[in-house]
């Protein structure tokens, strides 16, 4: 019988086979290198957009945040001024007031007595004085009692006054300033 040697032909088989799958495998290296860079490319210029909006977000929050700064300054400031007027316009319409006040004390004044000292604490005012008697305090009491323009007398304190004379009394007396037209809308209410 012939002998055929078929090795040779399995070996070149086997050096085939593995070249084709080294070529393969190479290949499919590449391509798969090739797709990791790609995607990473991609997803590089989707994170380098969005890094874009994300700034461009932030420049404009913050634009928005200093205007809002300049509103809120702006605000305050207004609300001064609106504090200021308020101020002077009471100040305005209180002026009269005042005068009021004066005149109307000298009109409760009787004679025979006079303050050495007033004080004024909000609406309330404290007073310290002489009369040549404790009947022209009482007057003088009564006379505060009666006005429109004060309410609630209360006398602190009476003592001697001997150097004003021989009945002479030194008083402290307090009473709160009201106004006609509060008191009238108070009655109505």
């Amino acid at each position: 019988m012939a002998k055929i040697n078929l090795l040779p032909w399995r070996e070149e088989r086997r050096a085939a086979l593995q070249k084709q799958f080294l070529v393969i495998l190479v290949g499919m290296a590449v391509f798969g290198g090739l797709i990791v860079f790609l995607g990473d490319r991609y997803f590089n210029a989707l994170i380098d957009h969005q890094n874009a909006r994300n700034n461009y977000l932030q420049q404009h929050i913050a634009e928005l945040n200093r205007q809002v700064a300049e509103i809120r300054e702006l605000e305050k400031r207004r609300a001064e001024l609106l504090e200021r007027m308020e101020i002077i316009q009471g100040l305005q319409g209180k002026r009269p007031v005042i005068v009021r006040i004066f005149d109307e004390t000298v009109r409760t004044m009787p004679d025979g007595a006079f303050f050495l000292d007033m004080t004024r604490t909000g609406d309330a005012i404290k007073v310290s004085g002489k009369a040549e008697s404790n009947n022209r305090v009482s007057s003088l009491m009564r006379k505060l009692d009666n006005s429109e323009w004060f309410k609630e007398p209360n006398l602190t304190s009476v003592k001697a006054a001997p150097d004003f004379g021989e009945q002479g009394s030194q008083f402290e007396l307090s009473f709160k300033i009201t106004s006609p037209d509060a008191e009238a809308e108070a009655k109505e209410k």
